[in-house]
């Protein structure tokens, strides 16, 4: 994907960051963030902190231990929407928003929710359209050691999945 493509499938660049852009897709009318530059795997995109935390999740919200939810810094990373196939790994131990894989300039920046949430305050349909799609996003705690054993996983999340068996 290239980034003259998302952009023309995107009405309108909302806010534009070093590390990211935020667009608003008006075919699937919702934001969402993509690289400004391309990234390596491996490598930290952007550094993160809590603006808030909370005992309750939030749509908006990353789960950091047991009865604890962040609200990100910088705000922008709350345009990560999910995809069952992701490029990005949010990495609650180091504080880093991490690459997957390779990731071009433009490309859409998507996280595996389950990877972060135990249990989501909202559960959704799935709409990724990739081949291994969940179908539908709950959390990890409904998803079987298999089906995850193809993500990474916070340090929470698995330390999670130990104690259930």
């Amino acid at each position: 994907m290239t980034h003259s493509t998302l952009v023309a499938g995107a009405h309108e660049i909302i806010s534009r960051h070093a590390e990211c852009f935020v667009a608003y897709h008006s075919q699937r009318q919702q934001k969402a963030l993509h690289a400004s530059v391309a990234y390596k795997k491996n490598e930290v995109l952007v550094s993160f902190s809590a603006a808030e935390t909370f005992n309750e999740p939030t749509y908006l919200t990353i789960q950091t231990g047991e009865n604890k939810h962040i609200s990100l810094a910088p705000s922008f990373l709350q345009y990560t929407n999910h995809s069952c196939r992701p490029n990005v790994f949010f990495d609650t131990t180091l504080m880093g928003f991490i690459a997957l894989q390779d990731i071009e300039a433009g490309e859409e920046l998507c996280f595996f929710y389950p990877s972060t949430e135990w249990e989501m305050a909202e559960a959704f349909p799935c709409a990724c359209g990739q081949p291994e799609c969940l179908l539908e996003i709950k959390g990890a705690r409904f998803l079987s050691d298999e089906q995850l054993d193809h993500y990474k996983l916070t340090d929470f999340i698995q330390q999670q999945l130990a104690s259930r068996k």
